[in-house]
């Protein structure tokens, strides 16, 4: 394959929040069991724009999150399709209780979106900064787990999740991605991208994390080190497949998430390698520390999730994979 260069990576024309609202809106005018959910968060995520076009379909359930997964519990019984939409911290610390009892244990159909993932909270700081939400989620049985990496990607899997039954989380930012899928790319449960090819070193990565891996990869090729890259989208289930070519491939794998590295995308792939194809694994993450207010690209340096520490991420794994 041809590999994907950072060069060509530009911000979107739109804002996450700005896709799923209108991915909501074509979906509620198209099935009046879609509703959405929010917990006083409708200019935040923009849905206040798309109110007045379904205003039967919108319900704003105020700052009470576990009151609204029981809402939409409710409405799954009668027949709804609940989007629920709030803080990724607030969709599953605040209210994992209602979201494992409440909606997965009772078997519903619901598809809830956790935004202001991890570093992109910024200015809300660590109470608003979710760094644990991939682990607890995956911790649900039969919940599908999703991180969004750009706006074609979200519609994609907001609309991919609507026609399947079940728990959706699906972990996004709110602001301006960089855009790395065009238009009509799909994006199927289980799976994930290979966006180039290396035999080096494998770099698997989720949201903002993939375009970091992208950079880093070509800060690696060049001084001559071919690195691998996956957007690995679908959390949970794992691309178990993709995984085991990665590990059989590079001999080495390197995770790169916005999140704990407990719990996450980095736990998922080793666990997976462990289990099928075990090589050595290094998870980039956020070690044993709480959020904090900052600029993003402010805090993606103190947590070392940017492209420069990646690529001496790599170069360090080499060097102690050939010791």
């Amino acid at each position: 394959m041809n590999a994907l260069s950072s060069q060509r990576l530009k911000p979107e024309e739109k804002e996450m929040r700005q896709v799923y609202a209108e991915t909501v809106l074509e979906l509620a005018q198209k099935d009046p069991r879609v509703i959405a959910l929010e917990a006083d968060l409708m200019s935040s995520i923009s849905t206040n724009k798309i109110q007045p076009f379904i205003p039967k379909q919108i319900i704003n359930c105020g700052i009470m999150e576990a009151h609204m997964m029981g809402v939409a519990a409710g409405m799954a019984l009668t027949g709804k399709i609940p989007f629920v939409h709030t803080f990724a911290q607030f969709a599953t610390r605040r209210a994992f209780d209602q979201l494992f009892v409440s909606l997965a244990y009772a078997k519903l159909n619901v598809k809830i979106l956790g935004s202001d993932a991890g570093v992109t909270a910024e200015h809300n700081g660590g109470t608003h900064m979710a760094f644990e939400d991939l682990g607890l989620v995956r911790l649900i049985p039969h919940a599908t787990v999703y991180e969004a990496s750009d706006g074609t990607m979200l519609r994609e899997l907001l609309v991919q999740s609507y026609g399947e039954y079940g728990v959706h989380y699906i972990r996004t930012i709110r602001k301006k991605a960089l855009q790395l899928y065009d238009k009509g790319e799909k994006f199927p449960k289980g799976k994930g991208k290979l966006l180039r090819d290396g035999k080096d070193a494998a770099i698997i990565a989720s949201g903002i994390m993939v375009a970091e891996s992208l950079l880093a990869a070509d800060l690696l090729a060049n001084q001559g080190i071919d690195v691998m890259v996956i957007d690995m989208y679908s959390i949970k289930p794992i691309d178990r497949e993709l995984l085991i070519h990665a590990a059989k491939t590079a001999g080495l794998v390197i995770t790169a998430e916005n999140h704990n590295v407990i719990g996450g995308l980095g736990s998922a792939v080793a666990e997976t390698l462990a289990e099928t194809f075990p090589v050595p694994v290094y998870r980039i993450g956020v070690r044993e520390q709480f959020g904090q207010v900052g600029k993003t690209d402010y805090l993606k340096e103190y947590y070392g999730l940017t492209a420069k520490h990646i690529a001496e991420t790599v170069l360090e794994q080499i060097k102690r994979k050939k010791e």
